[in-house]
């Protein structure tokens, strides 16, 4: 019962009315989660596992889409494939969950980060506050591929090529992470500034509650919504981060292959006249980053009631 007036009241809540009363939203929406879906369900959706050498033949290399009706396009592989003889669909839908991963993961390191140096920052005030945001405004200098570019290249530095590639994963997370943290920090310790002075954060003081109690328990349950519409934003802007750097040839290894590793391997045969290696994993990353920001769009919108 309590589940559905929980959703009764959803229903009838102005965020509901106002996504379904957009049409680019709920488009937009679809097809991320469509994205989602086929990324997530690779292992049981796609028609081939790509990355298999067992599964590969030669014998089945450089297939044409089959929408071009040229001669030796072939059905069992829809999008053609590449010099190896992986199918490009089942390349796609491994990378984009790859993707993905690195996106969504390294979206909650910056923003669990972000989050505790605003909360801490706007909270404590003095010193720690003229800190946290001076290293703030040294980072936002710096470009965040940029920062990204030198993080994994110190931890190149630091680890020889094998082992790099073994932790390539958790090192482009943290390094995409460790780029975006600015945003929730000063976007929090603004907002802390605020509720910090309200009569329920004094009233938790009076009764005892320890400043963590107060920040995690009263005040960041108040600033969560800018903290929501960055997040959804950011994780476009991760994915895309990744793919730059994979595509650089910084990311992730040819063995663990993005949709910026895919892009890079079609580029480089390009010229020979192979398109679709490139171009289907390219449209496939823009969509998905654009769906993403306006989904993020939205979301700004529908929590500030001054938009409305």
């Amino acid at each position: 019962m309590a589940f559905v007036d929980l959703m009764r009241r959803a229903a009838d809540s102005d965020i509901w009315y106002s996504f379904k009363s957009s049409h680019v939203v709920v488009v937009a929406t679809v097809v991320t989660l469509f994205i989602f879906a086929m990324a997530f369900l690779a292992p049981i959706l796609a028609p081939h596992t790509p990355f298999d050498p067992a599964t590969l033949s030669l014998s089945d290399a450089l297939k044409p889409p089959v929408l071009t009706g040229e001669d030796g396009a072939d059905w069992a592989f829809p999008l053609g494939t590449d010099e190896q003889g992986r199918d490009v669909l089942s390349s796609i839908m491994y990378g984009t969950r790859l993707s993905l991963v690195v996106g969504i993961l390294a979206t909650i390191f910056s923003m669990v980060l972000g989050i505790a140096l605003g909360l801490i920052s706007g909270y404590v005030g003095g010193g720690v506050d003229a800190f946290i945001m001076r290293l703030a405004d040294v980072q936002l200098t710096f470009p965040a591929l940029l920062v990204a570019l030198l993080i994994d290249g110190v931890v190149r530095g630091l680890i020889s090529v094998q082992r790099h590639d073994e932790i390539a994963l958790y090192v482009i997370i943290g390094a995409i992470g460790l780029s975006f943290w600015v945003q929730y920090a000063r976007t929090v310790r603004g907002s802390v500034l605020v509720e910090k002075s309200k009569e329920y954060v004094q009233a938790a003081r009076v009764i005892g509650l320890s400043p963590v109690l107060i920040m995690i328990r009263h005040v960041l349950p108040n600033v969560m919504g800018p903290v929501l519409v960055i997040a959804t934003i950011n994780i476009g802007l991760a994915v895309l981060t990744e793919a730059t750097l994979s595509f650089l040839g910084v990311g992730l290894p040819s063995t663990q292959p993005s949709l910026g590793t895919l892009i890079r391997l079609g580029q480089e045969v390009l010229l020979s006249g192979t398109w679709w290696i490139v171009i289907f994993p390219g449209v496939t990353l823009a969509i998905l980053v654009v769906a993403v920001n306006l989904m993020g769009d939205w979301l700004r919108d529908a929590l500030n009631p001054k938009l409305r």
